[in-house]
């Protein structure tokens, strides 16, 4: 690995240029952040004006994707504290008790925080993708190549407004959904835009993401950058999530077939990319994490870049704010029979409590320097495996689940049971709790089956069921954005 090319990479993930900071600092979608006006500002010319410090502008991007309100913690959490794998230890709102219990409000803090985070490194691939439409401070593949991280960014942010604050794809796919904000904004106004519907927001990101594989290369120098940035494999795995939250099961193996090949062992080879599950799943979350089962990961190199306590994965689980309910997926003999030899359930382990504790992030002081897996070739067979079960291609299917499962434990035998669609498919959704426990998946996959976000109990209380008829399904708008954009349906 070259080290000289890792540390300037580092450092211009952890200090975006001068130029960047004052361009972008919270261009998000309220007024009162598109109205900061600078005392001091550079213009867009000089900020593009070199190929450093064009670099400087892209690498800021995954700094803004890895906010600690954000991908660096918060949203992960978040989506596992409205689903129903854990439990609540601490009744304090600043640790997400208000989001466990579904009590959170369009006022509250995190659904103004996530909401401003994502439109603001929405606004930030905005102003890239204008200022390189016509550049030529650098050569024409690296510059098509940067707008498709732009663009990569771009719709892994709006795929997540779309799942938090909307109603489901399979839901209503015609309700209103987001203000879908396409042009950079470094002025004050242009608040006011109505609001596109879910469909419409799920066009555009399959748009993003087409044309990010197009443009994107298929490696980069070296392992970091390979999980770190986005690549063609990035563009075209999101897209197989993407196309399963729509249901559209065609789709989502036309995208899986261009990473998974024809026939076991299932990988995907080109140029210098490998990916294909790991040989342990215990490698994956050991410190390795940029292996070849790691597709898009965020990694944190110093202290001063790593999540602070509250948005840490290793602290929400170990600390811990959150335990595994006793009556989610940790009540599956995988984890619970006395007898498995499954892999995963080395992952488990209890504390003085009696409470069982998510051992993935293992770093539970801090600073907290975990890599974030965001996209795994586990995920991407299993998504694959999900769709072909649901059209009908039931061995395929099978092979692929049996290929999950068989990572982590080689002898085991499934019920001949799965030879029907809806057991097969079952089981299927069955081993996506077991192997992405903890990894933010469980809310979006109830929205995505339009099912009740279950009831729940924990040291901190109660959690109601919540039924997708009710109107805390889904997060509200924020009240920022019924403040300043008024447009916004109410």
């Amino acid at each position: 690995m070259n080290f000289n090319i890792n540390i300037s990479f580092y450092l211009q993930r952890l200090i975006p240029i001068l130029a960047s900071i004052l361009i972008l600092l919270f261009t998000a979608c309220q007024e009162k952040e598109l109205d900061i006006s600078p005392v001091t500002s550079i213009s867009d010319k000089e900020a593009y004006s070199t190929p450093e410090k064009i670099e400087g502008q892209v690498n800021g991007l995954y700094t803004q994707l890895s906010s600690s309100v954000f991908y660096g913690g918060r949203v992960i959490v978040f989506n596992e504290q409205r689903g129903n794998e854990f439990s609540q230890n601490d009744g304090n709102n600043s640790t997400g008790a208000n989001v466990w219990n579904q009590s959170i409000s369009a006022s509250g803090n995190f659904v103004n925080a996530v909401w401003n985070a994502a439109y603001t490194t929405i606004n930030s691939a905005n102003i890239l993708i204008e200022n390189l439409e016509n550049s030529r401070v650098v050569d024409e593949a690296l510059r098509r190549s940067y707008i498709g991280e732009a663009k990569f960014i771009r719709a892994f942010c709006y795929f997540t407004l779309v799942q938090t604050y909307a109603k489901p794809f399979n839901q209503d796919p015609n309700s209103p959904a987001l203000p879908l904000r396409l042009k950079a904004e470094v002025s004050g106004g242009n608040n006011d835009l109505e609001f596109s519907t879910v469909s419409e927001i799920y066009t555009q990101i399959i748009n993003d993401l087409d044309e990010s594989e197009m443009a994107l290369p298929v490696a980069y120098s070296n392992a970091v950058l390979n999980t770190s940035r986005a690549r063609k494999a990035t563009a075209i795995a999101l897209k197989t999530r993407v196309y399963l939250t729509q249901s559209s099961f065609s789709k989502v193996i036309e995208e899986a077939n261009k990473l998974v090949s024809a026939s076991a062992p299932y990988l995907y080879t080109e140029g210098s990319i490998t990916h294909r599950l790991e040989s342990n799943i215990a490698t994956v979350f050991s410190g390795s994490y940029v292996g070849n089962e790691a597709i898009f990961t965020i990694p944190f190199f110093i202290a001063s870049e790593a999540p602070g306590q509250q948005a840490a994965l290793a602290y929400n689980y170990l600390s811990p704010v959150l335990y595994l309910n006793s009556e989610g997926i940790v009540s599956d003999p995988v984890f619970a029979s006395p007898t498995s030899n499954d892999a995963r359930k080395q992952l488990i382990l209890t504390n003085a409590n009696g409470q069982k504790l998510l051992n993935k992030f293992k770093k539970n002081n801090a600073p907290f320097f975990d890599y974030i897996p965001l996209i795994r070739y586990a995920e991407v067979l299993l998504n694959y495996a999900e769709a072909a079960a649901k059209s009908n291609n039931l061995e395929k299917a099978f092979d692929l689940l049996e290929t999950v499962r068989h990572r982590s434990d080689p002898s085991f035998t499934f019920s001949t049971g799965l030879s029907n669609e809806a057991d097969l498919v079952q089981a299927i959704l069955n081993e996506r709790r077991i192997e992405l426990l903890g990894e933010g998946f469980r809310t979006f996959d109830l929205f995505r089956e339009v099912s009740p976000l279950p009831a729940k109990q924990g040291n901190a209380g109660t959690s109601p069921q919540i039924l997708p008829t009710a109107e805390n399904y889904v997060w509200p708008i924020p009240s920022g954005e019924l403040a300043y954009n008024q447009l916004a349906p109410r």
